[in-house]
């Protein structure tokens, strides 16, 4: 997706060999135009699919997968990571470990909101190691529903988590995939020479 990669390369700062803040449109501040595009995009994506609910994880993941739930016309359903007075019982839940921030997380969804009849979109900003889509893949497996794929935004491809799960057998797309962050510079997969 041409607009979201150009975004990263005017708008991304690369931290480290492992690590891209892209907070001026996705993880902080939030770009509705191309939340929509990337919404629109991941849409076609799985249109013929069957989707019921989309899937995601709080906080980054809900724009871009708001954008595909209405694009859609799915309900969103996003996994709580923190602690809530109204969320108590009745949860699937699953640990899932951010390597960014270096902490794990318990996170849960409402039984009521998925189960075995649904046909899961699962959504996120980034995929590095793949603890996020596991905890939710794990979530809708407890509901017994039947997951059509994985849509990414970005992409880390030099971390195992896309092969990982592509090698289960779980569709996988990203819109970005970055090959390297090394040296300050972000180079995209498609652009490595074999």
């Amino acid at each position: 997706m041409e607009s979201l990669k150009s975004m990263i390369q005017t708008e991304g700062k690369v931290l480290s060999n492992e690590v891209l803040k892209v907070d001026s449109f996705l993880n902080h501040q939030i770009d509705p135009v191309l939340m929509k595009e990337m919404g629109e995009e991941f849409a076609r994506r799985f249109e013929k699919e069957k989707i019921t609910k989309i899937l995601t994880i709080e906080s980054s993941g809900i724009a871009p997968s708001l954008m595909a739930a209405l694009k859609l016309d799915v309900p969103l359903i996003f996994a709580r990571k923190r602690q809530s007075l109204t969320l108590t019982e009745n949860l699937y839940t699953a640990d899932v470990h951010s390597f960014t921030k270096g902490v794990t997380s318990k996170i849960a969804v409402a039984m009521p909101f998925i189960d075995r009849n649904d046909r899961v979109l699962i959504i996120d900003d980034f995929l590095a190691n793949g603890q996020a889509a596991l905890g939710l893949l794990d979530i809708s497996r407890q509901a017994g529903a039947e997951v059509a794929g994985i849509g990414i935004v970005i992409e880390k491809a030099f971390q195992p988590g896309g092969n990982d799960l592509r090698q289960q057998g779980v569709r996988v797309e990203s819109l970005a995939r970055i090959q390297s962050l090394e040296d300050g510079r972000v180079v995209f997969k498609e652009e490595v020479s074999v």
